[in-house]
């Protein structure tokens, strides 16, 4: 895990404050979407399935820092649709970094370098730019030539003024082991990004393409043969171990979605990011009065196949949290990978 020491103390401090208040459902992390709009029409995606009239709003500033604020959470990643597409996001980012929240601006980078000017560096800032392959398989899975070179030029620009650039990967069942280990190969190796996240995808119910989602059995299998060689270990992954042992199948995990909630333009999602069962105007709302017990693997149908990080990975930091051997595990990662 390739977090960086000052995050990790911030995050760990923050769950041993949730503790000795003796919360039980508290944010880890907000998925914030300012906006549905995009610039690209990706086939495993379903945001942009909006009517007109909403694809054209964007969430105003003070409503997008107060939700992050009304939740308390220490991190937030912006996403969306195009986030670089709203004309104040760098406010957003600006004001959220100065509350001291690391921030995750995720991004396809077809924006990027001309946006750049308008961000400053900051060890509370990253951008998460989204690599789904090498060049033909990125492009194919976006459905536009060129958009693999664009985001390699905006990653190499980023880190020459100085930003921190992290990468999030989607793999689909057209993937294999060696399509995984290649793209994180020449992402960690030749690109050298600060940090990786990867996820298996999950079948949204609006996207266009419905027949390349993984399976639970599949995505056990793949992370399984691409981790192994000692590659999980060399990666800078930016996942708990926990996790990454939940994908190759050594761990399960019920869901507890209630930790990286989604705020957008209609307020807070239920249950999650990936699912729509309505919306509330509060987190707290969010908490207290949506039915937690039934979603998850094996309790909702939708929930068949997932395996994503919205849903496990905060159940894995909590259990990391919660025994002393995987505690020492995860420092023991975390300063191999800020040594590296």
């Amino acid at each position: 895990m390739a977090m960086p020491l000052r995050q990790s103390i911030r995050v760990g401090t923050y769950l041993f404050e949730q503790k000795l208040r003796k919360r039980d459902k508290f944010p880890l992390i907000v998925e914030l979407e300012p906006l549905f709009a995009c610039n690209l029409k990706c086939e495993g995606c379903g945001k942009i399935q909006h009517p007109a009239g909403v694809l054209k709003q964007r969430m105003p500033v003070a409503q997008a820092v107060g939700a992050v604020l009304e939740s308390g959470a220490p991190m937030v990643s912006i996403a969306g649709g195009e986030p670089l597409m709203h004309p104040q996001i760098h406010e957003i980012v600006r004001q959220l970094v100065a509350r001291r929240k690391y921030v995750f601006l995720c991004t396809n980078a077809m924006l990027l370098r001309k946006k750049l000017e308008d961000f400053t560096p900051s060890p509370y800032f990253a951008f998460a730019v989204h690599i789904d392959g090498l060049r033909e398989r990125h492009d194919e899975s976006v459905a536009k030539e060129g958009v693999f070179d664009e985001a390699v030029a905006a990653i190499k620009e980023a880190k020459r003024r100085g930003f921190r650039v992290t990468t999030n990967s989607t793999f689909f069942n057209t993937d294999t082991p060696q399509t995984v280990i290649e793209v994180l190969n020449y992402l960690n190796d030749d690109l050298q990004v600060d940090e990786m996240m990867i996820s298996p995808a999950y079948a949204y119910e609006k996207a266009p393409d419905q027949e390349h989602f993984l399976g639970v059995e599949q995505t056990r299998e793949l992370f399984k043969k691409a981790f192994a060689g000692g590659n999980r270990r060399r990666w800078r992954l930016n996942h708990s171990p926990l996790f990454l042992d939940f994908l190759e199948g050594k761990a399960d995990f019920p869901c507890t979605a209630w930790a990286i909630p989604n705020y957008s333009l209609f307020g807070w999602q239920r249950p999650c990011y990936l699912m729509s069962d309505g919306y509330v105007p509060t987190y707290r709302e969010l908490v207290e009065e949506t039915d937690w017990e039934k979603y998850g693997r094996g309790k909702d149908p939708r929930c068949a196949n997932c395996m994503a990080h919205c849903g496990y990975e905060p159940t894995a930091v909590l259990a990391t949290m919660g025994s002393l051997k995987e505690s020492l595990r995860a420092v023991r990662e975390t300063a191999s990978g800020n040594s590296r």
